[in-house]
């Protein structure tokens, strides 16, 4: 008798408190015997996985899988094919294998390049939605990101800093994330586009260690941990 093949789901966990998971991914997790935990290659642990700990069923099993940070993924899809060959291995004994993702699984997330991956393969897949780090950030200090006819950008910190500062000259409200490495030069470029006076950077929300900060000049050699976001707007 064949087996039926498992279901892969992507589920969002959200920025690190555990209590902003929805209905349908509390669902997910509960649903998969196997649940994907990534990692990064400088982290023996997963986030993710901290996450989603009071939702995991007591016999689920879990499987960390390192990621390596990539920026050309469709010039090197093969770096990722021993997770794909590893997560098709338990789909194909008909498990369902839940692939956890901080924030939203569709939004600067690992899981986009898995997703590619398994759509090739004829997979099940059903994707959940999570809250970004961004609109958990907002809420919590009361911080509207955008009104009416206002142009938003969100903007990975880690671009080049000519296409940064193109993009702010262009928008009237402004996500910056991934504010770490050059937390210095984002906070000059914020300076010369007049953007210092309404910004904030939170970094961690919703851990026990999260910072905010709400003077960026003062603090410019702060060391920042990868998850910071900063959010600001023009007068």
């Amino acid at each position: 008798m064949e087996i039926a093949q498992g279901i892969f789901y992507g589920i969002g966990v959200g920025p690190g408190d555990p209590e902003l998971l929805t209905v349908k991914a509390i669902n997910a997790i509960k649903n998969s015997e196997v649940i994907i935990a990534p990692k990064t290659e400088k982290k023996s642990d997963s986030l993710a996985l901290t996450i989603a700990q009071p939702y995991l069923r007591a016999d689920v099993q879990i499987v960390y899988q390192t990621f390596p940070m990539v920026k050309n993924f469709e010039d090197s899809p093969e770096i990722f094919s021993d997770n794909v060959k590893e997560i098709l291995s338990y789909l194909n004994t008909g498990k369902n294998v839940g692939f956890l993702t901080l924030g939203d699984p569709m939004f600067f997330s690992t899981y986009i390049y898995i997703f590619k991956l398994l759509k090739n393969h004829g997979v099940q897949i059903e994707t959940v939605a999570g809250v970004p780090a961004f609109l958990a950030i907002a809420a919590k200090i009361g911080y509207p990101v955008a009104y009416g006819n206002e142009i938003l950008s969100i903007i990975p910190a880690t671009a080049d800093t000519k296409k940064i500062s193109a993009a702010l000259k262009s928008s009237d409200d402004v996500v910056l994330m991934k504010v770490y490495k050059n937390f210095g030069e984002v906070a000059e470029i914020l300076n010369n586009e007049n953007l210092t006076e309404n910004a904030v950077l939170v970094s961690r929300c919703g851990l026990e260690d999260e910072k905010i900060l709400t003077d960026l000049n003062s603090c410019k050699n702060e060391k920042l941990n990868y998850l910071s976001t900063i959010l600001t707007r023009k007068e």
